[in-house]
This record gives structure tokens, C-alpha cells and sequence, in this order.
């Protein structure tokens, strides 16, 4: 018969008295501690979470509309209302994603941009052409509003390609839509005040209907509350100057 040889050899980290002795003595290296593997825990259920805001939070305006006939929010009324508040909070955010900036135009688009547009879009329209520089102080303005109102649409147009022959006089313009139909009309700068500031056109426009719309407000909000939002901003822009007008004094 063959010779055979057997190796016994503990578990990794695990040792013998006579090795606890020599490593005492600095005869053997300390040997690792012994290898635990990571205590096992199973993934969780989706079916076992609790349900409640925070399970409606997590899903996809998608995953919301799967959940219509979902038999367990049907016994329990507040978190499919929830659902459906939440469902709406997600589409009016999507909606307002098309908007944030003020978009050129040209003749032919006018109708679909502007005339066509849904009946809970207001849109903001100025009428310019370069070189006039009351045009690119409007512009600058209506460029500051469509970043905080990105619910509302604002688009612009060279005069002429929007109505042949106007004259250069009446520039800038500025039309509010609605429902296909003009609200507002204002030529010029002078319905703006002395100074043409972004407040002071966000108070213009507000001044017979909600037309600035910041997108926070799933449905719609009225006129007084609009302008007391720009009011806000205003505020908030003024204390900021004079804050940052008494730091210069300060540093000097």
C-alpha cells in the first residue's frame, strides 16, 4: 500500500497552546483573528414595508398610476387621497420642466406656441428687435421671471415676423395669452415705472390675473396670492442690497 500523509490544519486564526506560547516568546508572528463572515440579512419584502407617506413618496408617477387599483388603498382613504395629491404634485412638476426660459420664436410658430397653448399655461410674449436698447432691458427682466416662474411660458418675437410693419416706436411689447386670447397688452416702457426692474414687471403682469406661476402650487393660485409672492421677492431683494451696501461701508 502507498504511504500516505495527512495534514491537519486548524481554522484560519484559530491556535494551539504550544503556538500561544511561541508567540509569546516572539518565536511566531501574532496570527489573524479568525475569519467571521458578515451577518446574513435578507433583503426586504416591497409587500412587507409599512404603507404610508413615505412609501408613496418613493414611487414614480409611473409606479402611482399602477397603484389606481391597488385593494389596499382602497380600504384606507387617506393614503389614496395622498396618492393622488401626490401623483398631481408630480405632473405639475413635469409640466413645468417644459418652461424656465425665454424661448425665440418665429411667425410660423405663433399660433402653436402661443395660441395653442393649454388653457392652464399663461404666456408671456414680447415683441422686440436688436439693437433697441429698451428691448434688451425688457429682456433682461423677462429672462430673471422665466427662471422663478417656470410654470408660465415666455417666448419672444421680432416684431415684424409677428405683425408686418409695426413700427419700432411701440418696441418693446408686451402681449399676455391665455386661453388663445390676449389679456394684456403693454407698449413701451413706461407702464414698468422709472426704473424697469424684474419686480416691477412681475407686478405689471399680475395686476388683473395669476399670470406668473412659480410651479409649487398644484392648483391654481389667485391674483392676491401671486402678487404677494412678488412682494416677497421684492422685499427680500432690497434687504439684500442694503445688507450688502452697509458690508462695502463696513470694509472701508
Amino acid at each position: 500500500m502507498g504511504d500516505y500523509h495527512y495534514i491537519y490544519k486548524d481554522l484560519d486564526g484559530a491556535s494551539t497552546q504550544w503556538d500561544d506560547i511561541q508567540a509569546k516568546l516572539g518565536n511566531l508572528p501574532p496570527k489573524k483573528p479568525a475569519f467571521k463572515p458578515p451577518p446574513f440579512t435578507p433583503a426586504e419584502d416591497e409587500a412587507s414595508l409599512p404603507k404610508d407617506k413615505s412609501w408613496i413618496d418613493d414611487k414614480t408617477e409611473q409606479d402611482l398610476e399602477d397603484l389606481e387599483d391597488d385593494p389596499d388603498l382602497d380600504d384606507d382613504r387617506f393614503l389614496e387621497e395622498y396618492r393622488r395629491k401626490r401623483l398631481s404634485e408630480l405632473r405639475e412638476a413635469a409640466k413645468v420642466a417644459r418652461f424656465g426660459s425665454v424661448v425665440p420664436i418665429s411667425g410660423s410658430d405663433f399660433v402653436r406656441e402661443v395660441s395653442q397653448a393649454p388653457p392652464d399655461v399663461w404666456v408671456v410674449v414680447i415683441l422686440y428687435k436688436e439693437g433697441i436698447a429698451e428691448c434688451g432691458l425688457l429682456m433682461q427682466c423677462l429672462e430673471d421671471l422665466a427662471t422663478k416662474y417656470p410654470a408660465t411660458k415666455f417666448v419672444k418675437i421680432i416684431s415684424t415676423d409677428c405683425i408686418p410693419n409695426y413700427p419700432d416706436r411701440n418696441l418693446p411689447t408686451l402681449l399676455v395669452y391665455n386661453s388663445g386670447a390676449v389679456k394684456a397688452n403693454h407698449v413701451g416702457l413706461r407702464s414698468f415705472g422709472r426704473r424697469c426692474t424684474p419686480e416691477g414687471v412681475a407686478l405689471v403682469l399680475c395686476q388683473s390675473d395669476p399670470v406668473l406661476n412659480d410651479g409649487q402650487s398644484v392648483n391654481g393660485r389667485s391674483r392676491e396670492a401671486v402678487i404677494e409672492g412678488v412682494r416677497k421677492r421684492f422685499i427680500e431683494k432690497v434687504v439684500t442690497q442694503h445688507e450688502d451696501k452697509d458690508d462695502g461701508y463696513s470694509s472701508d
